[in-house]
C-alpha cells in the first residue's frame, strides 16, 4: 500500500472532474506568500507520521498578511520535526460551509466500495453514513443521500442533491477505473452554491 503524493491526488480528482481546494506545496514562507496573492489561506502539515493534523497542532488557518504567514510557517516547522519527513501545503481559505465525507475502500467479498456521510468530527460521533458497492448508479447515488438522518442539512434543494449526486457518481467512476484501493475525502466543504475537498488521503 502506497499514499499518494496529495498534489497528485489532487490532479487526478481534477480529472475526473471532482473539486478540491487550490493547493501547492510551500517550501519557505516566501513560497506561501507568493501563492496567496493577498487573500487568505491556510498552512498544512502532511505527514504519514501525523494522520490527525488538528490534534497535533500542524494546521494553521485563516493567515492573510505577509507577517502571519511567515509566522505560521515557521511554527509549523517547528512542530513538524517530530514528523519528518514532512511537507508544508498551502492552500486557498474555503469559506464556511457543510462537511461531508466521501469515502472508498475495499471489501474483501465483494470489491470496492464507496461511503457519504456527515463530515469532520461528526461521522465518528453520529455514525451517519450510507454505503454502497461500485459502481454506482444515479438512484444510487440519490439513495445514499436519502438513506441519511443528516440529509436535508446536507443537501436542503433539489440543486444540492444534484451537486452531491453528481460528486458521489465521479467518485465511483474514478474508484473503479484506478488502481486507488482507499479513498478519504473529509472534509468535503458544502458552500456558496459548490464545494471543495479540503483534505485528501488517497491509497494505492
Amino acid at each position: 500500500m502506497e499514499l499518494v503524493d496529495y498534489m497528485d491526488a489532487h490532479a487526478l480528482l481534477k480529472g475526473y472532474k471532482i473539486r478540491s481546494v487550490e493547493s501547492r506545496y510551500a517550501k519557505s514562507a516566501t513560497d506561501a506568500i507568493k501563492f496567496s496573492g493577498g487573500k487568505p489561506i491556510v498552512l498544512k502539515v502532511l505527514s504519514q507520521k501525523a494522520l490527525h493534523k488538528n490534534k497535533n497542532k500542524l494546521v494553521e488557518l485563516n493567515l492573510s498578511t505577509e507577517k502571519e504567514i511567515t509566522n505560521s510557517f515557521n511554527l509549523l516547522e517547528k512542530r513538524a520535526k517530530k514528523f519528518r519527513p514532512y511537507k508544508i501545503i498551502a492552500q486557498k481559505m474555503v469559506g464556511k460551509g457543510i462537511e461531508i465525507i466521501i469515502g472508498g475502500s475495499v471489501d474483501a467479498q465483494f470489491g470496492k466500495m464507496v461511503l457519504l456521510g456527515l463530515g469532520g468530527i461528526y461521522v465518528e460521533t453520529f455514525k451517519d453514513f450510507a454505503l454502497r458497492l461500485c459502481p454506482i448508479t444515479k438512484y444510487d447515488a440519490k439513495s445514499m443521500l436519502r438513506q441519511l438522518k443528516s440529509r436535508y442539512i446536507i443537501a436542503p434543494d433539489t440543486k444540492s442533491e444534484k451537486q452531491i449526486t453528481d460528486l458521489l457518481l465521479n467518485v465511483s467512476r474514478m474508484f473503479i477505473n484506478t488502481k486507488i484501493s482507499e479513498l478519504d475525502l473529509n472534509p468535503v466543504i458544502l458552500h456558496d452554491g459548490t464545494y471543495d475537498a479540503v483534505d485528501l488521503r488517497l491509497i494505492k
